[in-house]
């Protein structure tokens, strides 16, 4: 048995305190946006130097989407905004990111960034100055820094109280999911105040102040009904209806000004083109089949498994969750090389390297063993190379379970082959077509007459209007061009 470690020195832990409390004073300052003093630990440079950093990481991850007009365009846009508000030192910069999902984020130092996705979904330049606004406002209010320096209190917080009581020791984990929901509260907060801090914005250049009403219709017609939703104290972002209710209060208070730019046909002028949808060329599943036509491959993976496609890889999971399978470029000079370096790793364990030339590829492959956080995984190996280009297939799962998904794993690494379907080869991507209609007509009817490739509520949702709803001659409407996908 051990001996009882004795309690710590209580002069020691007064001066830790005290230690803790200066820290606490000094590190109030002036938050720029709102004139509150509140608590910040990381100073203006390191914000923009961890902002740069990560600019770099999400540039290359995501990559830029629209062309050097449109990326002109929105860094034009907000560079305008950015000087009205209360931060224009910073080294702002605003890009156009290809992720056909519809969202926005900002990091710290002034890096801003907009999906495809969200642009293909705005009405007007005024709707897209209030959410570049809205973003502004998350830098300008110093919201993530904020975050990072609450989240360092409560470790020296927590780590104080645990050593002066076994209790709080022993329920430090319960202590932190209730720190979580804390901040999950916050950040609706922090979501509430950037709507107010990028109504502040736009109207300082005479935007109508409406215009985000109709982006947190858009985005509640995009999250879909409110049946079924989590409570709105789960979530990191108030409801739309919400924010919407909210920021027409401030509205009817005179915060939004009296401005009236909307500017929709010169938006629609600069989205008409822009890619639409998930990108094809960059693969696509049918079923549990993966094609990736730029680089004219195809593989199999596991039937019933949820697959997973990103810029830098294509995966699949388990139902269970209990598996996985990850194939993705390497930069290995040829697959013995590779899969060498791969288990070479430390805490890798290697079998035999073996030779296969399933489909008349050079493949080598290997099982293996590692010690991963919770306990051991077991796994299968491979690399293979086609037209210059050197791919890793990886499988593995927890040891206990390796032997249930083993084979699915093998089948999936024999089952690379190259595409030389000329369909799927030659396959693009969709794109938005801003239209103007030579008659009164229904989306609906429109749908049918140009084939567009995507549902007509979908279609809809884009224009925000009804399917059935009868648009007048000379309105123009946004429409997709494209074929379906084969097999879809």
């Amino acid at each position: 048995m051990e001996p009882t470690p004795p309690f710590p020195d209580i002069n020691s832990m007064i001066s830790r305190l005290r230690w803790s409390l200066l820290l606490l004073l000094t590190a109030c300052a002036v938050n720029p946006a709102t004139g509150r003093r509140e608590l910040s630990l990381v100073g203006e440079d390191r914000e923009i130097a961890m902002g740069r950093e990560a600019d770099i990481q999400i540039t290359a991850s995501l990559g830029l989407a629209g062309g050097p007009e449109l990326q002109r365009y929105v860094s034009d846009l907000g560079d305008r905004l950015a000087v009205v508000s209360e931060r224009p030192q910073l080294p702002w910069s605003f890009k156009v990111v290809d992720d056909p999902a519809v969202n926005a984020f900002a990091l710290p130092g002034g890096f801003i960034y907009l999906t495809r996705g969200i642009l293909a979904h705005f009405e007007s330049e005024a709707e897209l100055a209030g959410v570049l606004g809205h973003e502004i406002g998350h830098v300008t209010a110093r919201h993530s820094v904020s975050q990072m320096s609450r989240q360092q209190i409560f470790s020296v917080g927590l780590g104080l109280g645990a050593l002066v009581s076994e209790r709080i020791r022993s329920t430090g984990d319960y202590l932190g999911a209730g720190l979580q929901l804390w901040g999950l509260k916050f950040s609706r907060d922090d979501e509430s105040e950037s709507d107010a801090l990028g109504l502040r914005y736009i109207s300082r250049l005479g935007y109508d102040p409406e215009s985000l009403v109709g982006v947190f219709r858009m985005l509640a017609a995009v999250s879909g009904e409110s049946e079924g939703r989590v409570p709105q104290w789960q979530l990191t972002h108030p409801y739309p209806e919400n924010r919407e209710a909210d920021i027409r209060a401030l509205i009817a208070a005179g915060d939004g000004g009296g401005g009236e730019e909307v500017g929709r046909d010169a938006y629609l002028d600069r989205i008409d083109g822009l890619l639409y949808g998930e990108n094809p060329r960059e693969g696509f599943f049918q079923g549990s089949r993966f094609v990736h036509p730029a680089l004219a491959f195809e593989a199999d993976f596991p039937p019933g498994w949820t697959g997973v496609n990103q810029r830098s890889l294509v995966a699949a999971v388990s139902p269970d969750e209990r598996a996985v399978v990850v194939l993705r470029l390497s930069d290995a000079e040829d697959p013995g090389a590779g899969l060498r370096a791969f288990l070479g790793q430390e805490g890798i364990a290697g079998g035999r390297i073996r030779e296969d030339r399933a489909g008349g590829f050079e493949r080598r492959r290997a099982t293996f063993e590692a010690d991963g956080d919770e306990g051991g995984v077991q796994g299968e190996a491979a690399f293979l190379a086609m037209d210059g280009q050197v791919y890793s297939f990886v499988g593995y799962a927890s040891s206990g379970e390796w032997r249930k998904h083993e084979d699915a794993v093998g089948r999936a690494i024999s089952s690379f082959a190259r595409v030389t379907d000329r369909e799927l080869l030659d396959i693009q991507p969709w794109t938005l077509k801003v239209v103007t209609l030579g008659e009164a007509m229904s989306l609906r009817v429109y749908h049918e007459r140009e084939g567009v490739p995507v549902p007509v509520e979908e279609l809809a949702r884009l224009n925000r209007v009804r399917a059935d709803d009868v648009l007048l001659a000379g309105t123009r409407v946004k429409g997709v061009a494209g074929a379906p996908l084969p097999g879809h």
